[in-house]
Order: structure tokens, then C-alpha cells, then sequence
């Protein structure tokens, strides 16, 4: 274990909760709370969206399919950035001229309906929650990687900071807190980074590596479906399950060679053992790992529903929505979101090649499934266990968890807003600390039931999810005089919705079936999305009656330069 880990994870700690307290000097009213009285300046602003928005799936998740799956998964960052640019092109500006405090508050703005409205308060808080499951998962793993802690620890270590933070200043307390993780984190990938490049020799070959094909503690690995392994020496395991077509329940020694084991079977690996090669693995390895493909049509049906996704759900998220309410006008607004993708951008370059490296320094994490403690662990299997490897892996943990703090941060801001202007009371101080408290727990009891979901693909579906529900709804809103509240509704219903069954269905069965209908589950938003648009057009032209009367001067509202809406 990492001696300097645990210290550098409480610094952070200790940071956010000083830097949150010093928010809160400034946080009064329920402006200060929501929005930070639209006072936050376009590269504080930037900063703090950084922040938010480069979360576990970011900082670890990325990394960590580049490993396991190569180039096919660049589309995960690369429309995370991109998504900026919709949002940029379609909605910021608006948005912030509307004068709303959350996403409901603008369905309400733009189409003066209470039902439409309450429906995008259950749709926020689906995403809310779901999109905070796996930071929080994200904080238990990586205090157990690095520091040997319970799983549960860092969960509720993350989700207590970050009610308290939420709870005592609101939006005005941690855009101050979000702006420093931002720059703390691209530090903790950027310095390690250096280092490893160094320890690389001209002819390509690791300069101070150890043996990389080794586990580097006691391992087991449960196999899901039969497989092939082939050992390069003699290795005692400890087998629960069927090797070689016989039941086996105890130590047994294991010749080099290849070795069938069954569907559902366990196997330990002692320290130092050598990782096999497993029939599951090598598909994805040498020059297919650096080749983009698919396996048929529905592999590359994944690959554009992954990309229309990230693309889209980007304007949809409603912690990111939340950070144009704090800008002072439209202007602002777009300056801010120029500036965020520049600052993304520049984030991205650094998980992809912590996957890259990963495939040379610690190759069995494919195997033990552990894919998304790279960034974790490549300092130390790649510059040694010493104290230079050490100190940056403890830099590395340090900014893990400024990306589980303050995405957490932003989610909780963007729920308990929802919930306190739409559940628990009428949006006042007291009814928003009430509401950081209940949003915080929700999501912690559900990271504490469940630990094994792949945190970059639970945030790919929340992102589906919101490119099938709020995206259509911005787009037209701001956009289409035609849209009525009754298409806005059905269209949320049906699109998000369809969104929402698959990614419950994928969550939670986790299909083996690896063709057409499975894709469609796993990546929804190629046909959640236009089902979205059409439906909510189709709707809207049948109940055209029901178009605002005043929908002229909300456009105008919406579109005007800011110069002349004062």
C-alpha cells in the first residue's frame, strides 16, 4: 500500500471543506445558493464547469477503456468535449436569457405548464442520482486501491464532504471549490505523465518496469463465461469451479499450457504468479486493440449511438445546464463555454495515454477486471515502488478524488435546487440544506448495495438518457415557436423513457447476448433520440391550439442580444 496516498487524499479533503467554508462567508440569500447570485465571471466559470464535468468516467473511466478496449472508445472523449460545442452553438446564451434557476423552471418559462414541469423533476433526478452512483463508487475504489481502506469508506467519506459543502453555501461556496479540482486534477495527470514518458527508452521498450505480467498482490478471478487460459509456468491456484472438465474445490497445481475452465469458475492467483493469456483478452490485444472495428453492423451502430450520446447528452445534464444560470447574461454565457472547451480539450489528451501505457506496465487488469484503476496504478508498476512512484501515485489518488468531489458537488447542487423548489418546499435557504441532505443519501445508500458497475458505461447511459429527454426539449424550445407543452411531455415520456428501460435493462441483467438487440439496450441514443424529436414535432403540430399566447415575446426574450434587454 501506498504510504503517502491516504495523506494526500485528506489534504484534498481538508481543502475542499476550507475553500467550501470560505464559499460560505459569501452565501446568503437563495440566489447565493441556486446561482450564485449570476455573479460568477466567464473563466471562473469555465474552471468551476471543468471541474464538475471531468468526473470519475473522465479521470479514471477513460483510461481504463482505452486499456481494455483501444481506439474504438476515443469517441468516449472525444464527445465529451465535442458536446460543448452543441451547447455552445444551441443553447447557452438562451438558456441564461430565460432567467430560470433550474431545467424545470425553464419548462415552465417556455411553456407555462406545472405537469411538464413536475415531469422534469422526476428526469432531473433520475440523472442526478444515477450519474452520482458511480463518483461515489468511484471514491470507494479508489481509496481501497491505493490505501487498503473498505469500499464503503470512501463512498461516504466523498458523500458526506460534499452534503456538508452543498448543504452549508450552495452554488456560491463550491464554483470556488470546483475551479481549484479542475486545476488539481489536470496536475495529477500531467506531472506523473512527465515522468513516464522519461522512463521510456528510445527503442520503445520500459526503462524502469517491472516485470509486468505479474499480479501484483493475491488475485482472484471469477470467469463469467468458459474460457481458455494458457500459463507460462507451473502455478499453484486455488480453483473453485471446473478446470480441464473436472469439478474442482481446493489448492490445486497447474502445468504451463493451455487450460479450459468453465463458465462461473474462480481462480486465485498467488503474488507474483504470472498473468495467462485468456481467449477473452487476446481478442482485443496487438493490432486489433490498435485498429478500430466491430464485430457486424451492430458494432458500428454502438460506436455512432455512442457519439450521438456524449455529443447530445452534454446539453442535457442538468449540473452543467445549472452553471449557464450563473452567468451574468448571454454574452457571458457563450465566453464560458468557449473557454470550457479549451480547458476539456486540453484534459482529455492525458487519460487516453494512461491507457496506452497501461496495455505495457500492468496488462492484468484485464484480466481481474480492475480496467479503471490504471491511472491508479501505472506510477508505481512503471517508475518502481519507490519513493518517486509512491509520491506520484499518492498525486494521482489526490486528484482522483478532486473528480469524485467535485462532479459529486455539482450533481448535488442541480438536484437539491430540483428538489427544493419542487419537492421538498418552496425554494428557500432552509428548504435547499434539507434538500442537499436528502439528495446526498440517496445516491450513497445505492453506492454502498452496489460496487461493480463499469463507471464509464453507467455514465455513458446517464448521458443517453439526457440527449433523449432534455436535449429535444432545449433544442425546440429555444428554437421552435411550434412546440406545445403536451409535445414536450410525450416526447419526454416516450424518448426518455425508452432511454431510461434500457439502461435499467443493461444495469441490472447485464445481457450476454452480444448482437442487434443487445446494442440497441446498451447504446440507445441512435433511436431513443430522433424517437424523442419526432414524437415531441408530431405532438406538437397535433395540438398546435395549445401553443403560448405569449410565445412571441419568450422567443424574443430568449434571442435578443443582451445589449438590447436592457
Amino acid at each position: 500500500m501506498n504510504p503517502y496516498a491516504l495523506p494526500a487524499v485528506v489534504a484534498v479533503t481538508l481543502a475542499t471543506v476550507g475553500i467550501g467554508a470560505y464559499g460560505l462567508r459569501l452565501a446568503r440569500t437563495t440566489s447565493d445558493f441556486l446561482v450564485a447570485s449570476r455573479m460568477v465571471s466567464p473563466t471562473w466559470n469555465a474552471a468551476a464547469i471543468g471541474g464538475e464535468y471531468l468526473s470519475a468516467a473522465s479521470f479514471l473511466g477513460v483510461a481504463g477503456l482505452v486499456l481494455k478496449h483501444g481506439v474504438d472508445v476515443l469517441w468516449y472523449p472525444v464527445g465529451f468535449a465535442a458536446g460543448y460545442l452543441a451547447l455552445l452553438l444551441f443553447v447557452a446564451a438562451p438558456l441564461r436569457r430565460s432567467g430560470a434557476f433550474t431545467l424545470p423552471d425553464f419548462c415552465e418559462v417556455r411553456l407555462h405548464s406545472r405537469p411538464l414541469r413536475k415531469l422534469a423533476t422526476v428526469f432531473v433526478l433520475f440523472i442526478g442520482w444515477f450519474y452520482l452512483v458511480p463518483q461515489l463508487q468511484g471514491a470507494g475504489l479508489t481509496l481501497q486501491t491505493v490505501t487498503g481502506a473498505p469500499y464503503a469508506f470512501g463512498a461516504i467519506l466523498v458523500g458526506g464532504v460534499v452534503t456538508a459543502n452543498v448543504a452549508l453555501g450552495g452554488m456560491r461556496a463550491i464554483t470556488f471549490v470546483q475551479a481549484f479540482q479542475y486545476w488539481l486534477k489536470l496536475t495529477a495527470l500531467a506531472v506523473p505523465v512527465f515522468f513516464l514518458i522519461l522512463a521510456w527508452q528510445h527503442d520503445g521498450r520500459p526503462a524502469l518496469a517491472p516485470d509486468a505480467t505479474t499480479f501484483i498482490r493475491p488475485t482472484t478471478v471469477e470467469l463469467e463465461h468458459a474460457a481458455v487460459l494458457t500459463l507460462t509456468g507451473e502455478t499453484t491456484l486455488q480453483v473453485r469451479g471446473e478446470i480441464d472438465g473436472a469439478r474442482v474445490d481446493g489448492t490445486v497445481d497447474v502445468l504451463a499450457g493451455e487450460h479450459t475452465v468453465g463458465a462461473g469458475s474462480a481462480l486465485r492467483f498467488p503474488q507474483g504468479a504470472a498473468v495467462p493469456k485468456v481467449s477473452g483478452v487476446s481478442s482485443s490485444s496487438g493490432r486489433a486493440w490498435l485498429l478500430p472495428g466491430g464485430e457486424g453492423g451492430h458494432g458500428l451502430f454502438a460506436t455512432y449511438s455512442l457519439i450521438l450520446a456524449t455529443f447530445l447528452g452534454t446539453m442535457g445534464l442538468p449540473h452543467v445546464l445549472v452553471r449557464f444560470y450563473t452567468n451574468r447574461d448571454g454574452a457571458a454565457a457563450r465566453r464560458t463555454t468557449l473557454v470550457v472547451l479549451a480547458l476539456v480539450g486540453l484534459f482529455y489528451l492525458l487519460p487516453t495515454l494512461y491507457g496506452v501505457l497501461g496495455r505495457v506496465y500492468v496488462p492484468q487488469l484485464l484480466m481481474t477486471g480492475e480496467s479503471d484503476a490504471v491511472v491508479l496504478l501505472l506510477p508505481s508498476a512503471a517508475l518502481g515502488s519507490g519513493v518517486l512512484g509512491q509520491l506520484l501515485g499518492a498525486l494521482v489518488a489526490a486528484g482522483a478524488f478532486a473528480a469524485f468531489l467535485s462532479t459529486s458537488s455539482g450533481l448535488l447542487t442541480s438536484v437539491a435546487g430540483v428538489l427544493s423548489t419542487d419537492v421538498l418546499g418552496h425554494g428557500s435557504v432552509r428548504d435547499f440544506r434539507k434538500a442537499a441532505i436528502v439528495a446526498g443519501l440517496v445516491p450513497l445508500v445505492l453506492a454502498l448495495r452496489v460496487s461493480g458497475l463499469d463507471v464509464s458505461q453507467v455514465v455513458g447511459l446517464a448521458f443517453a438518457v439526457a440527449a433523449s429527454s432534455f436535449c429535444p426539449l432545449l433544442v425546440l424550445g429555444i428554437w421552435w415557436r411550434g412546440l406545445t407543452a403536451a409535445g414536450a411531455a410525450v416526447g419526454i415520456v416516450v424518448g426518455g423513457g425508452a432511454a431510461v428501460g434500457s439502461v435499467l435493462f443493461t444495469v441490472l441483467s447485464r445481457p450476454a447476448d452480444d448482437g442487434w438487440v443487445a446494442a440497441l439496450l446498451a447504446q440507445p441514443a441512435a433511436w431513443t433520440v430522433p424517437l424523442a424529436f419526432a414524437v415531441m414535432v408530431v405532438v406538437s403540430l397535433a395540438t398546435r391550439h395549445r401553443v403560448p399566447r405569449n410565445v412571441g415575446a419568450t422567443m424574443l426574450r430568449l434571442h435578443a442580444p443582451d445589449a438590447l434587454r436592457l
